[in-house]
């Protein structure tokens, strides 16, 4: 027997790849652009401490609370779908198998093939077939609010823990130089390590993220000087 032919596609993980990305790049921004805030305030190394930590819980429930509600009303959508696909399948099933074969012609198959496969696709399982072709649902892609949330809060929590252990590992008279480059260096190297998992270009990628994220701290680090200076 021949071996089996495998590809691997990165386009398979741009899910969770942007989910994961996205949340450690806002667990990294928030909280090392807190902690600058609160250094240019005047705050010391236990005040950063405080606060960071704080803002990693906060941010961690903050995005877990909102990825479960977002990827929830998803989750109702597709029921809803799923459940009026059902009941037409159940009303109406030669419309439905018309239907079927439409979508496999509007993917270039010949009339009769066509038919054939939306046959056979009805035989197998009708519903997962115009789950999928009709509606763009998959077993795969299926929303997940739980692991969602937990994936989400998780991916914050791990990237707002990379600046507080500057700040435990920094002496406290270097502190505030030491954050703000540490900060900037974690940042860059975030943004090029998500590129090289998705196959995409790192120099970009980080200079993108340390722009952005730049500006975050720097526009932080400012209020906070402000604020600092009027109290």
């Amino acid at each position: 027997m021949r071996p089996r032919h495998v590809e691997a596609h990165r386009i398979e993980h741009a899910g969770w790849l942007r989910a994961a990305v996205l949340g450690a790049n806002d667990g990294l921004i928030s909280t090392a652009s807190l902690l600058l805030g609160v250094s240019a305030a005047g705050g010391d190394a236990r005040a950063l401490l405080v606060a960071g930590g704080a803002g990693l819980v906060a941010g961690a429930f903050s995005m877990a609370a909102g990825e479960y509600v977002s990827v929830s009303s998803q989750a109702d959508a597709e029921a809803a779908d799923l459940a009026r696909e059902r009941r037409e399948l159940a009303d109406d099933p030669a419309a439905e198998l018309r239907e079927l074969a439409m979508l496999q012609q509007a993917r270039g198959l010949p009339t009769a093939l066509a038919l054939q496969v939306a046959q056979a696709l009805t035989a197998h399982d009708a519903l997962d077939a115009h789950a999928r072709d009709e509606l763009g649902i998959t077993a795969q892609a299926r929303a997940r609010p739980l692991q969602a949330a937990l994936a989400s809060a998780a991916a914050f929590a791990s990237g707002a823990a990379l600046p507080l252990l500057v700040c435990v590992a920094v002496p406290e008279a270097q502190l505030r130089v030491l954050l703000p480059l540490g900060s900037f260096a974690l940042l860059v190297s975030l943004g090029a390590l998500a590129a090289q998992l998705g196959g995409a270009p790192r120099l970009r990628a980080a200079l993108r993220m340390g722009l952005w994220g730049g500006l975050a701290m720097a526009g932080t680090w400012a209020a906070g000087a402000l604020f600092g200076a009027a109290g």
